[in-house]
């Protein structure tokens, strides 16, 4: 059976792009691409979103999220695209659109012999905050860091490096905040934490563009962008993404034989095999292919077979396996 491309599924998520009230965008590009020598980083990729948004950004390494970020933010000069960023042009604009983003970077980009307060200080400065003390302070008591104001950056855990990092990202009070990989290496209580904060920070209007690599973070995002090799596979809401693969689903639980493990991945029609905890997701386009895969496996004793739906993660397995891999573009 012959797959569907990726970009049938770019194609049909993008008629559940979200509609911006009066147009008014918070990230309006279209067409935006990055090179390396031959290769596109970043191939010709839109983004809308709509004020007080929360958007993950998802997508295997090395799929051109920081790169795309970093053009958004005016870091990087893109080299096709256009658009808009906080209503300001991609690329006459990139200084104002600089000052008006919180940026978080995966690495933590503070100084770590400085204590929290005089880093926040800091960041004030190079946005010569008029008020600083009085915005210190108050990115202090936003993220309950007053008790440890005064510690060092560099003897924090990560999950309070986090806290400091975000803070340092609102001090300047910005309506957009692009945060990569945000929550990568902190522990599930910190990062439970910090999504209550996104959400705090969206109800009161700040936007948000988040790369994570976790499922359940995605099940917390109003809308997602799933990026591969550079290109925009699908977007949309979690629903929309789900429904709009067209998968169709079986759930095996019991223990496979290697042999019966390699026959079932390599069936006519099988798109992916994945393990979630005891059990195999395996997921198929065509229902019938699905069936004709599983019957070797049906009144087995040991093994039960049903039907499940899909989830994000069976949908982003399947959608990384269609698309083409570019690295041996460049």
């Amino acid at each position: 059976m012959q797959e569907p491309p990726a970009q049938e599924a770019t194609n049909k998520e993008a008629s559940n792009a979200p509609t911006a009230p009066d147009g008014a965008w918070i990230i309006d590009v279209r067409g935006l691409t990055k090179r390396y020598g031959a290769r596109a980083v970043v191939d010709d990729v839109d983004i809308q979103l709509a004020p007080g948004r929360i958007c993950g950004f998802l997508g295997p390494n090395g799929s051109g999220k920081t790169t795309t970020i970093r053009m958004l933010c005016g870091l990087l000069t893109p080299d096709a695209g256009e658009g808009t960023c906080l209503g300001l042009d991609l690329r006459r604009d990139a200084l104002r659109i600089k000052r008006q983003v919180g940026y978080m970077t995966q690495r933590f980009g503070l100084y770590e012999d400085l204590s929290i307060r005089q880093n926040l200080d800091f960041v004030g400065r190079l946005f010569e905050l008029p008020h600083r003390k009085r915005a210190v302070d108050d990115a202090l008591e936003r993220l309950g860091l007053v008790g440890r104001q005064h510690q060092l950056a560099g003897s924090l855990s990560g999950g309070w490096k986090q806290r400091l990092a975000l803070a340092a990202c609102l001090i300047h009070n910005p309506r957009l905040l692009l945060l990569d990989e945000p929550t990568a290496g902190v522990d599930p209580k910190a990062r439970r934490d910090f999504w209550d904060q996104i959400h705090q920070l969206a109800a009161q209007g700040i936007t948000v563009l988040v790369s994570t690599h976790y499922m359940d973070e995605a099940e917390r995002c109003h809308e997602l962008v799933y990026i591969a090799y550079g290109k925009v596979l699908a977007r949309g809401t979690e629903r929309d993404i789900v429904q709009g693969a067209g998968l169709h689903v079986a759930e095996i639980t019991g223990t496979l034989s290697a042999a019966q493990d390699a026959a079932l991945r390599a069936a006519p029609g099988v798109q992916s095999v994945a393990a979630f905890g005891t059990s195999l997701h395996v997921t198929a386009t065509d229902p019938a292919a699905l069936q004709a895969a599983l019957v070797p496996l049906r009144n087995q004793s040991g093994l039960h077979v049903r039907p499940a739906n899909a989830n994000l993660e069976d949908v982003f397995i399947s959608l990384i396996g269609r698309a083409k891999d570019n690295y041996g573009n460049g």
